[in-house]
């Protein structure tokens, strides 16, 4: 009886590709059914060249709103940091009701996948340029910040501590880069254990005056479409960053995908995008954007698995 292998008669370039599958390392999360990827051969290739430079070479650069932190929980949307501000320490009933008619305007928008970012990105000035002043008649006192955190439904992903305590481990920094409230999302992660010293943040911050009350915000305003130009004038004066070219990006909006810009003579970005919401309307747009795509997963289990496989000092490769 004669056995056939089909690929003894191949050209040995085709023969090599083979085995090249044959011998990577298998990352089963990437199998799940959560998991989208428009092209996966990329996403290995790519994974197995930052794994190839080592954790020395690597930095993660991430949105916190509703990437770090859950998009909901039994049914119940999370809050914001934004959002976190929304508490009757903190403001009254007539700005909170303001602050969600707002909400309740621009988030479609933000999330219409029929507009363009050019379309949105004055309607979402238009937006945090408003609930930024409202919050500013308020006159917050920044020694309830923690109260009002502590007392709210904030929540990191499931898996958070791994994937922070293992950047930690590998010296690898993580740049925090948020259209959201500076000082909330702090207290947000000092309070879970897990403000450690790789971790730098780019976000809106607030200016409190010599008594410890809101009177301005500063520096320029960050919203979801200005990323870019943020990622241009911050990233690149964080030292810690420099000579580092491979980006691991995570985000769950398109906007998220300029947070890169700032590194300079980048090698490898592997792009992770958290689609939370309207899943039908924007998953081909999502797909198209981002390498790996997790539809509705409130978890940090991919990234995680991931990056536990860059860091690693194995000579694996990833199955097919």
């Amino acid at each position: 009886m004669v056995y056939h292998i089909p690929w003894i008669y191949t050209p040995v370039r085709s023969v090599l590709a083979i085995w090249h599958q044959l011998t990577k390392a298998e990352i089963p999360e990437l199998a799940k059914c959560s998991v989208l990827m428009r092209d996966r051969s990329r996403v290995e290739d790519t994974i197995y060249a930052m794994q190839r430079a080592g954790a020395g070479r690597l930095q993660v650069i991430s949105d916190f709103d509703m990437t770090l932190t859950r998009f909901a929980h039994n049914g119940k949307r999370v809050p914001t940091t934004h959002n976190i501000l929304d508490h009757r320490l903190l403001i009254d009933e007539d700005c909170s009701k303001k602050i969600r008619e707002l909400l309740n305007t621009y988030y479609p928008i933000e999330i219409d996948a029929g507009r363009t970012a050019e379309d949105k990105l004055p309607l979402m000035v238009e937006w945090w340029t408003q609930v930024h002043e409202l919050l500013i008649q308020q006159r917050i006192r920044k020694d309830l910040l923690a109260q009002a955190v502590k007392e709210s439904s904030a929540m990191l992903r499931e898996g958070y501590k791994v994937f922070f305590d293992r950047l930690t481990e590998q010296q690898v920094p993580l740049l925090i880069f948020s259209a959201g409230v500076g000082d909330v999302l702090e207290e947000v992660i000092r309070q879970n254990n897990v403000f450690h010293p790789n971790v730098h943040i780019i976000s809106n911050y607030m200016d409190f005056d010599q008594t410890g009350v809101l009177r301005a915000f500063q520096g320029q305003l960050i919203h979801t479409f200005n990323k870019r130009e943020g990622a241009l004038s911050h990233a690149s004066g964080l030292r810690v960053l420099q000579g580092r070219p491979n980006v691991l990006l995570l985000g769950d909006s398109l906007g998220d995908l300029t947070m890169a810009d700032g590194v300079s003579e980048h090698q490898n970005i592997l792009t992770i995008g958290f689609l939370n919401d309207q899943m039908d309307e924007r998953k081909e747009l999502y797909v198209k954007s981002f390498d790996v795509v997790l539809v509705k997963d409130e978890t940090m289990e991919v990234p995680n698995a991931i990056l536990k496989y860059i860091t690693s000092s194995t000579d694996n490769k990833l199955d097919a």
